[in-house]
């Protein structure tokens, strides 16, 4: 392919991956006002399990089904399917429709995540992967800091041509989707040679019994209570899908959704437990620090965006720079290494945050972990190609994603199970010491402060907790009564969930220091000069050539007999 067919192929893929990481963006700013108009703000949970559930699980299943059928028509279903989910959805009438609803979307917005990495293993050899790859983290950055500034402002609009405001954070999608189907429709033509197959439908239906309880579980599990009856139902049945689907990839060898054989690959090996760490740290660091800074700093969710840029702008400049360097040296095992150490001095810096320290202090962290993010990302996802023969390209790369994946979901509900059970611990320690009695002190014996609206809400709770309540508990629901208010009242409040939040860090610390522990255990093979069509083709050539050579030496045959020529004749 030329460069400019390799660029038209590539905006098309950059558009429909901007559709599923927007989507995961937007969607979080906008969900209070959503659940608020739809009457089910408790059931807004489920609305994000079900986009989570069935995006994870279709993943591994586009990739394989990419390697059977070709990667253009499950990337032309992965769109429809996410392009009908996101109409119906703008249309939903209750909470329960919409979590339906995005459950479909979730089903196309698999295929969105998986096939453009694949596709461009496809197109692109390993060494040149690297540079086209910092376009699609460029994707990734601009729609998280795009998604909050749009959903703020869909979900604070009353109505848009006579459509309720929220509304349009699905609808945007329809515009978004129908140029990138109309990009790929007209450009992505990669050649696929059909082969002999069977489709693991156990393997499909076992991964579901697997993940769906495991994932139910980590989302909901903080309130079933992680000993409950509902708790250990999930964990029994993600065990006997676990074993099941082992034990059915067995049986289905080279045909199997995840082959087996890819994990006697160490490089791959290394990669996959190096990407569910690194999955857990990122996705754990970017639910917890806009959470932060609309808390501790009191952003809105639209500054809150904005105050991301230092971890986008950090992701990008690294992942640019180490895809280059790719490129031109064709090694990379220097960038696992680095890109866990830089997450190291990143997350090491938020565990010395307190509530007073300036906003630029978090900013700062953050920069470091984008750092470390952007080397490791793409670096992980090539690797994972490499290590694969071209028949694998679209497996190993879902299967990447996946393991991903599953890191970032694990990661979102220990490190939030962390969070909230240690924020009544912390808050009460905040409220015990001496400097907090006596500020609490001076601010109720001042008139103005009792008079002033904006400290209604935190002088209700206040009032509650004295009256037996727990304060420990006031941040789990609606935490606007800090808004505005006297810094006396909300300091203890700050000052807990300021500790609370270290505390995960300091959990988010450890894991990422096992993962660069095991970067030193990675030894990938160099880079290889070809892409995956390339060296099929070549493949492809060399069979023929030998069928060739076969029936040219079968011709042979008969007409030296003819000729009654043999070996010492022909000696002679």
């Amino acid at each position: 392919m030329t460069h400019r067919q390799i660029l038209l192929v590539i905006a098309g893929l950059m558009a429909g991956m901007f559709l599923s990481s927007l989507d995961q963006t937007i969607v979080g700013t906008s969900m209070r006002t959503i659940a608020d108009d739809l009457d089910g703000l408790s059931l807004q949970a489920w609305v994000t399990t079900a986009y989570l559930i069935t995006s994870t699980i279709a993943t591994p299943i586009y990739g394989k089904l990419s390697d059977i059928f070709g990667r253009r028509p499950l990337f032309i279903i992965a769109i429809v399917i996410f392009l009908a989910g996101s109409l119906a959805a703008g249309f939903a009438g209750s909470m329960y429709q919409l979590a339906i609803f995005r459950a479909i979307q979730g089903l196309g917005a698999g295929g969105l995540l998986a096939l453009p990495l694949a596709i461009m293993g496809d197109i692109l050899a390993p060494r040149e992967r690297a540079k086209y790859q910092g376009y699609f983290l460029a994707v990734f950055g601009i729609s998280s800091v795009v998604g909050p500034l749009v959903g703020g402002l869909f979900s604070g609009t009353p109505e848009i041509l006579f459509v309720a405001g929220w509304r349009w954070v699905f609808l945007v999608n329809l515009p978004i989707g129908v140029i990138a189907l109309a990009i790929v429709t007209r450009f992505l033509h990669i050649p696929h040679h059909k082969r002999p197959v069977r489709i693991d439908w156990w393997g499909a239906a076992t991964v579901v019994l697997a993940l769906v309880p495991l994932l139910l579980v980590a989302e909901q599990g903080r309130e079933w209570g992680w000993d409950s009856i509902g708790a250990f139902v999930c964990y029994g049945l993600g065990a006997i899908g676990i074993a099941a689907f082992i034990l059915s990839e067995k049986l289905m060898g080279d045909d199997a959704l995840i082959p087996l054989k890819l994990f006697r690959n160490r490089t791959f090996s290394t990669v996959t437990v190096l990407g569910i760490l690194v999955g857990f740290g990122m996705f754990g660091a970017m639910m917890t620090i806009p959470l932060y800074y609309q808390l501790v700093n009191g952003a809105t969710p639209t500054e809150s965006g904005f105050l991301m840029l230092p971890m986008i702008l950090g992701l990008m400049i690294s992942s640019i720079v180490s895809g280059q360097v790719i490129s031109r040296t064709g090694k990379y095992t220097v960038f696992p290494r680095t890109g866990t150490a830089l997450m190291l001095v990143g997350f090491t810096w938020l565990t010395f945050l307190t509530a007073d320290k300036p906003v630029w202090f978090m900013m700062i962290g953050t920069f470091f972990i984008g750092l470390g993010l952007g080397q490791l990302m793409q670096t992980l996802t090539i690797a994972s190609q490499n290590s694969v023969g071209p028949r694998d390209i679209g497996v190993a790369t879902s299967s990447s994603t996946f393991f991903r994946q599953i890191g970032g979901t694990l990661g979102v509900a220990v490190l939030f199970s962390v969070l909230f059970s240690r924020i009544p611990e912390t808050i009460a320690t905040a409220f015990a010491s001496q400097q907090a009695k006596d500020d609490l002190a001076a601010a109720l014996a001042d008139r103005s402060v009792l008079a002033d609206p904006a400290n209604a809400g935190v002088l209700k709770v206040l009032q509650e907790g004295q009256d037996g309540g727990s304060l420990g508990n006031a941040l789990n629901g609606d935490t606007s009564f800090l808004n505005g208010a006297d810094p006396r009242l909300t300091a203890p409040f700050l000052e807990g969930f300021n500790n609370a939040t270290v505390t995960v860090y300091w959990v988010a610390l450890a894991v990422v220091a096992v993962a660069f522990i095991l970067s030193f255990f990675l030894r990938p093979a160099p880079l290889r000069q070809k892409s995956a069509l390339q060296e099929a083709a070549d493949a492809e050539a060399a069979v023929q050539a030998d069928l060739a050579a076969a029936q040219t030496g079968a011709l042979v045959a008969p007409v030296a007999a003819e000729t009654g020529e043999d070996d010492s004749a022909t000696q002679r």
